[in-house]
């Protein structure tokens, strides 16, 4: 038999005041029950004492962390292929910039301002994808995305001006963005921190092999036929990636997880009641959803004779224009722990991007390398990166085990930050030695090895760093890696457009010893998340949750004391 779960509004004889009982089966798609009561899970205390509530781990039905192995790596499959295409397309086109100018016929700085906007955007849209996903879901998201992605490339490949290269490329920007973002959003969905650590690490290689092997299918492509070959391709593979989506994705999205869509149904909750209830009056502090972390604390209401107003699900309805897509972000940014790592995830990706385009000038100029030499050297940086996104990965999972084991099995996100060291010692002399053996035209077997151990090191920290960013932010972590996104977007931005100056101007030598400087101040940076974060989060944690305590309040009526 099948029992429909409802929310019991019941307005009190002595004030109109309308009250909500907590949740009673929160594994169900609905808000409350009428007939009992549970408390939320609550993680155990810190060993300072902190309890948080542990949205991660609401009970939903058909939980996405009890999938099978198969059906978890099906989905990590699906969302690292297209993270590839997207990570593919930023710079694939660079071996045909010389036949595109001649056809369309372009300025070479025509094509230096797509290849930076395309950067700009691909970070900034996923703001607006991530509010998108708390309210639809992450499925939706994904084909519409990659959508628009083929639509882009499709156009493209059949232009015949600069101006709508420009134009579609952003458009492939836009659609590639959404996958770059949700994607470690989605893996949060599936995999517990445990194993976090390893799973994004594996899941980063597909970026980070898309633009290390760009430019060796761009110079093939255009090599064996012509530069829209290149956007048949991506059109080709991209819609491909589309329908497999559509048909093989489950999606992982489960609304009682999510802090960001519980915020928005217990405020369409409140106009719901009043509506029901004939009055204009606040409702009482005992209206709580799932997502509140004192719903246990609520004292149980007097019953009364009035018959209770009964709410279904359907009578509640939250749409995307519901949400404020600027307040999951500044409530994500208002933490120092969030501001100062995303900070230097930014500077890092940033490094990442720079290396690989000031590298490829470099072998250009001095080496006279041609592109598709040009992309087998760079190579060695993904193939170091892709090493350092494994490897860092799963120490990063161990330290974390450990830690947890020595602390008595309470852990904090922050212990996985320990596991950088490795990477934040070596690192800095690594760009630096790179920069000066550019400068002195070594052989170029030298520039590889120094490539790739760039590529491991610095993949080393940035794994662990994305992880502690989906850790620390659970019930948001959608527009944390949004965030994430932009702080990279807009880093990567600035790189590209300093770039050329900086290594013209100053050479390669003095320009990666300032590089240096900036990914020791990273690291210096990260290790102060790792310091400090645990004291930053809980403060920004006790503040947010006095002030939620206040919006609850009915400041019509006394505040009730509380049960401890």
């Amino acid at each position: 038999m099948s029992r429909t779960d409802s929310t019991v509004v019941q307005p009190s004889a002595t004030s109109k005041e309308a009250s909500v009982n907590p949740t009673a089966d929160i594994s169900s798609d609905t808000i409350g029950n009428s007939a009992s009561t549970t408390s939320p899970p609550t993680r155990p205390p810190t060993a300072k004492g902190h309890h948080s509530f542990d949205i991660e781990h609401v009970p939903v039905k058909n939980d996405p962390r009890a999938w099978s192995p198969l059906r978890k790596n099906i989905s990590l499959a699906l969302i690292a292929s297209a993270s590839m295409i997207a990570g593919l397309s930023a710079n694939i086109q660079n071996p045909a910039v010389e036949q595109m100018e001649k056809e369309l016929p372009a300025t070479s700085e025509q094509f230096s301002l797509s290849i930076s906007v395309f950067i700009l955007i691909q970070g900034v849209m996923p703001l607006l994808w991530s509010v998108v996903s708390e309210v639809k879901g992450r499925k939706l998201v994904y084909v519409v995305s990659l959508g628009l992605f083929t639509l882009g490339t499709i156009i493209v490949a059949l232009s015949h001006n600069i101006g709508l290269v420009i134009g579609f490329r952003s458009l492939q920007a836009a659609g590639s963005s959404a996958v770059m973002s949700i994607g470690a959003a989605s893996l949060a969905d599936i995999f517990d921190p445990a194993e976090r650590g390893r799973k994004m690490g594996i899941y980063y290689i597909a970026p980070l092999l898309g633009p290390a092997m760009g430019p060796i299918f761009g110079g093939v492509l255009t090599s064996a036929w012509n530069w829209r070959a290149i956007f048949w391709f991506l059109a080709i593979v991209s819609g491909t990636i589309t329908l497999s989506f559509f048909f093989f994705f489950r999606d992982t999205f489960r609304k009682e997880r999510s802090v960001i869509y519980q915020n928005v149904l217990k405020q369409r909750m409140r106009e719901a009641i009043k509506h029901h209830s004939g009055t204009s009056t606040p409702a009482s502090r005992d209206e709580k959803t799932i997502v509140d972390a004192d719903v246990e604390k609520a004292e149980k209401q007097e019953p009364t004779s009035s018959a209770p107003v009964q709410l279904s699900m359907d009578d509640v309805k939250v749409s995307i224009i519901d949400v404020n897509p600027f307040k999951p972000l500044l409530e994500v940014l208002r933490r120092k722990n969030n501001l100062v790592i995303l900070f230097a995830s930014g500077l890092l990706f940033a490094f990442n991007f720079l290396i690989v385009y000031t590298s490829s000038r470099t072998l250009s100029r001095f080496y006279s390398y041609p592109p598709f030499k040009i992309g087998l050297v760079t190579l060695a940086y993904g193939l170091g990166a892709v090493a350092g996104s494994i490897l860092g990965g799963r120490y990063s999972d161990r330290e974390l085990a450990k830690m947890k084991e020595k602390h008595g099995g309470l852990s904090e996100p922050e212990m996985r930050l320990k596991s950088i060291m490795l990477g934040a010692i070596f690192l800095p002399p690594c760009v630096v030695g790179f920069g000066w053996i550019c400068k002195s035209h070594v052989h170029v077997s030298a520039l590889c090895v120094f490539l790739f151990l760039g590529g491991f090191f610095s993949i080393w920290i940035y794994s662990s760093t994305l992880a502690y960013i989906v850790d620390a932010n659970n019930g948001r972590s959608s527009t944390a890696v949004a965030a994430n996104s932009a702080f990279r977007g807009i880093s990567a931005f600035v790189a590209t457009e300093i770039a050329v100056p900086l290594q013209d101007g100053l050479g390669d030598g003095w320009m990666y010893t300032i590089w240096g400087g900036i990914m020791a101040f990273a690291a210096a940076l990260i290790v102060l998340v790792c310091v400090k974060g645990e004291q930053w989060r809980h403060s920004a944690e006790d503040r947010e949750r006095r002030i939620a305590e206040l919006l609850d309040t009915n400041p019509l009526e006394p505040q009730k004391e509380q049960k401890a």
